[in-house]
Order: structure tokens, then C-alpha cells, then sequence
């Protein structure tokens, strides 16, 4: 508990330092280009289409929602969390190679540093949620109770996947085989989470059972609740046991691996 109160306790006293790096690493992104933070939503946008366009007008295989929402909503709720998601399975797992002017020559707080980055791709995360919001109600959608599970969605994926990240990149720092093995997972687990196909219409109880230990297909469904299903995750049982499960294993893997790597980082790096 000690190592988890110094975590946040050293964020907490640099949290103005974070958000401002969080902005520059953004800004640095965006340097060079006309269209500037234009190109943060563009890429997600064009994806987007291109699914929506393959799976419904070639592959047909979209349909209303019983409340008459459009199928391309259900395929937003799923792949906006999921461009946040594979940039933390992505540079997020290998965070310190990025900024490792932080770790060498300024000594900022190990912990601290994840969070930059987490911070930075959540804030392009929120444009994309007041579009999907914006196509919600564009699409004739009323305000719904319901939408207040994106908020809670947003916070939950913000924290499991910083922890994650900070476990990847402590490990990734230490081993480079393992910043090989989540670079090799990510596109597998893209197909294997259910964010373009509906994990509950599979027919198979227990593959369904475990895709619902999947952290990446909660959130995902969490923000179909939300926009398409007009539903409560708790709702799905099974689903939010899997991810309090997986939550709380991972809180503890991070815990156990900061307490023995955090001060070996800077040396390696």
C-alpha cells in the first residue's frame, strides 16, 4: 500500500508539470503541419468510414438496434476507445524510451511518466467522444440516462490502462523482448476483442465467458451500452467481474514490478 500511496502522492505533487508536458508532447506532434491537431481526428475518422463502409455496404452485416440506432454507431462506441486503447498497447508500452530525457537527465518521477503520455492521447480521446456524441444525436438519438456511462468508461480505461503501461514499460525497459511481444499482440487482440464483432452473438458460452476477462472488449462495451444498446453494464454480470478481476491482478502485477524495477530503469536506459 505504501508503494501505491508514493505513486500517487509523486503525481500529485508534479500533476501541474504533467499536464503541461502532456500538452507539449501534443503540440510537438502537431509541429510541422498546416492542418496542425486537424490530423489527430482525421486518421480515426477515415478508419472509421473505411469499417463502416466494408462491414455494412460490402459485407452486410450491420442492423438497427431495437431503439432504431444506426449501425454505424455501434462500430464508433467500439473503435474510439479503441484508437486510446492501441496507443497504450503501443508507444504506451515503452513510454520511457520515448521521453527518456525525463528519466536521464531530468529525474522526473518514474511513475509520473506514463502519465504524460496517457494524458496527451486521452485529450485527443475527448475530441472524439463529443464526435461520437455530436453523431449520436445527429443520428436522432435522444439525451439518455444511459450516456452517463461514458464518463465512467473514460475514467476506467484512463486507469487500467496507465497501470498497464507503467508495468509494460518497466518491463519493457528491463527487456526488450517483451516491447517485442506487445508490439506483436496488439493487431491480434484488435481482432480478438470484440470491437467489430458483438462478443454476446457469438453462441458460445464459454469463449464468451472469457472474452469477458478482456479488459479491451469492457470498455468497448461499456460505450455500446452507452450509444447503441441504451443499457447498464451491469447489466452483463459476467463482464464486470471479468474486469474487476483482471483490474485488480493488474494492480498488483504493477505494484510488485515497480517495487523491484523503478530504480534499475534509468541505469538500463
Amino acid at each position: 500500500m505504501s508503494t501505491l500511496l508514493n505513486i500517487i502522492r509523486s503525481q500529485w505533487e508534479r500533476r501541474e508539470q504533467i499536464f503541461n508536458l502532456a500538452l507539449f508532447d501534443l503540440k510537438k506532434q502537431a509541429r510541422g503541419a498546416v492542418l496542425g491537431w486537424f490530423w489527430f481526428f482525421a486518421k480515426p475518422m477515415v478508419y472509421i468510414l473505411v469499417f463502416w463502409f466494408a462491414l455494412q455496404i460490402g459485407l452486410k452485416t450491420g442492423s438497427s438496434s431495437v431503439h432504431g440506432a444506426p449501425y454505424i454507431l455501434w462500430l464508433m462506441a467500439g473503435l474510439i476507445p479503441w484508437f486510446y486503447m492501441q496507443s497504450m498497447l503501443g508507444v504506451g508500452t515503452h513510454v520511457f524510451t520515448r521521453f527518456s530525457y525525463l528519466v536521464n537527465k531530468i529525474k522526473f518521477p518514474i511513475a509520473g511518466i506514463p502519465t504524460i503520455y496517457a494524458i496527451s492521447i486521452f485529450l485527443v480521446h475527448c475530441g472524439l467522444v463529443l464526435f461520437l456524441l455530436v453523431a449520436y444525436f445527429a443520428c436522432g438519438q435522444p439525451l439518455d440516462v444511459h450516456l452517463l456511462q461514458i464518463p465512467l468508461g473514460m475514467v476506467l480505461m484512463f486507469v487500467f490502462f496507465y497501470l498497464f503501461s507503467l508495468t509494460t514499460s518497466l518491463l519493457s525497459a528491463i527487456s526488450k523482448d517483451f516491447q517485442n511481444l506487445m508490439a506483436t499482440l496488439s493487431t491480434p487482440l484488435f481482432w480478438l476483442s470484440g470491437i467489430i464483432f458483438n462478443v454476446f452473438d457469438l453462441g458460445i458460452g464459454w469463449l464468451e465467458t472469457i472474452l469477458m476477462f478482456n479488459p479491451i472488449t469492457f470498455i468497448a462495451t461499456i460505450y455500446r451500452c452507452a450509444i447503441y444498446d441504451r443499457t447498464w453494464i451491469w447489466e452483463q454480470p459476467m463482464a464486470v467481474v471479468g474486469f474487476v478481476v483482471v483490474f485488480a491482478l493488474t494492480l498488483v502485477l504493477m505494484i510488485v514490478v515497480y517495487r523491484r524495477t523503478a530504480e534499475e530503469v534509468p541505469d538500463v536506459l
